[in-house]
């Protein structure tokens, strides 16, 4: 065989991360003796070390010379597939935006079948709906809850959300910029999955009566740190109370600017009355029906996720002393460690 010129770097660490990291010892034996016969090892060696024969590494070598690395991979056994993947998997991403009563059909949401029946239909095909239904998370389509949204979209949006661009690009510590929501606290417990034997359904014990409790929040855009207060009716008493204590906690600040949502009570007679005796705070609304701007929704979510959900409380007083702990120690920066923190 001829003196082969040696490989680039970058090839090299493929070659290494491939052989100590795939669970195909073929493969890795095949880019062994590829790598072995580039560092100049003669075939005798290459043959000691991997095995393989004369014949078989001129094979490998060809492979690779018109292939690269991918060439190598072991293939499947068996046929190839005689199905044109391709384009059944293309079909199937352009069904999966639609419903099938945009197709005419009484069914308002996809079934395998109902897949296999269009996929037939469209490429002329014969395919089973149990052979589609193995392909499925395969390609990454899955069964998945639904997220409600609504078709109404604010005329203002745009320049809304370049209000809040704008105001997040000026945020500095004599103008803090923070998002700002309220959230409910019910006694009744969030319901959400947790582990369980198989064939078991974990059974979560309600209080049978209700009780509810809010905080009003606000999330600094830079810091992160939280500033919160509780109340037990969700009113323009509530949110005044939370600018009360961002005017103490922030006041040194030329400035205080709060992105948040729509609610009425941000926006009552009261409120505005507040805001006309301390003109230091800037309310910028975000756009209907887009929560997602608001970052402290997050910081809800997480708090749900957390302590609320299937919690086991029998009082709303030891449900909240949970809730202020969680507030008091969170943190949105990563190694915070709130998940696993103890009370």
């Amino acid at each position: 065989m001829p003196i082969l010129p040696s490989l680039p770097r970058s090839e090299r660490r493929r070659m290494h991360k491939i052989i100590q990291t795939t669970r195909d010892k073929q493969h890795a034996r095949r880019v062994m003796a590829i790598l072995l016969r580039y560092e100049g090892c003669t075939l005798k060696k290459i043959h000691r070390l991997t095995g393989a024969a004369r014949s078989t590494l001129g094979r490998w070598l060809n492979w690779y010379h018109e292939g690269g690395l991918e060439a190598l991979r072991t293939q499947r056994p068996g046929r190839p597939p005689s199905l044109p993947i391709r384009h059944i998997i293309r079909v199937l991403q352009v069904l999966i935006q639609f419903s099938p009563q945009d197709l005419g059909y009484q069914r308002s949401r996809w079934s395998t079948e109902l897949f296999a029946i269009e996929v037939n239909r469209l490429l002329s095909l014969n395919m089973a709906a149990s052979t589609l239904r193995r392909w499925l998370p395969r390609e990454g389509i899955v069964w998945r809850r639904v997220v409600p949204t609504l078709r109404i979209k604010d005329p203002d949006y745009d320049v809304k959300v370049e209000q809040v661009k704008q105001a997040l690009a000026d945020c500095c510590q004599d103008n803090p910029v923070l998002y700002a929501d309220e959230v409910d606290i019910d006694l009744n417990p969030k319901l959400g999955a947790d582990w369980t034997r198989r064939g078991q359904q974990k059974k979560v014990v309600t209080p049978g009566i209700n009780e509810k409790h809010y905080l009003a929040g606000a999330l600094h855009a830079t810091t992160g740190q939280v500033t919160y207060v509780a109340g037990y009716k969700k009113n323009s008493v509530l949110f005044i109370s939370l600018l009360e204590t961002l005017r103490r906690r922030y006041r040194r600040a030329r400035n205080i600017t709060l992105i948040l949502d729509n609610y009425v009570i941000h926006k009552s007679r009261l409120v505005q009355s507040w805001l006309a005796d301390n003109p230091k705070f800037i309310l910028i609304f975000q756009p209907v029906y887009s929560p997602w701007i608001n970052k402290i929704e997050l910081l809800w979510h997480k708090l749900h996720e957390t302590v609320t959900r299937n919690h086991q409380c029998h009082s709303m007083v030891s449900l909240l002393k949970r809730v202020r702990h969680f507030m008091d120690t969170f943190s949105p920066f990563p190694g915070s460690g709130y998940r696993i923190a103890k009370m």
